[in-house]
């Protein structure tokens, strides 16, 4: 089974969110579907389901690889980088 090779890494604790929601979604008029926060710098971004997903930009311009849902009574994590989660 493959295993996320980033989460030791991780800050501790986790960074505190940077906003409430996802900045990118209230700077083009869009409406977040879930929010996400990146466990490097606690960026909040929209996910996949959203139209711009924001969280996976996020990854994909900063290089930070783990984040996790930011949705009250959920508790995972993702690694874009192994495509697992943590």
């Amino acid at each position: 089974m493959k295993q996320c090779t980033h989460a030791d890494a991780l800050p501790l604790p986790d960074p505190e969110p940077r906003s409430e929601t996802c900045p990118e979604c209230l700077r083009d008029g869009t409406h977040p579907v879930q929010l996400r926060l990146c466990l490097t710098c606690g960026h909040v971004g929209c996910c996949d389901s959203s139209p711009g997903r924001h969280a996976t930009e996020h990854h994909k311009d900063s290089g930070h690889p783990i984040m996790r849902t930011h949705e009250p009574g959920e508790n995972w994590r993702w690694c874009f980088v192994d495509h697992v989660l943590v």
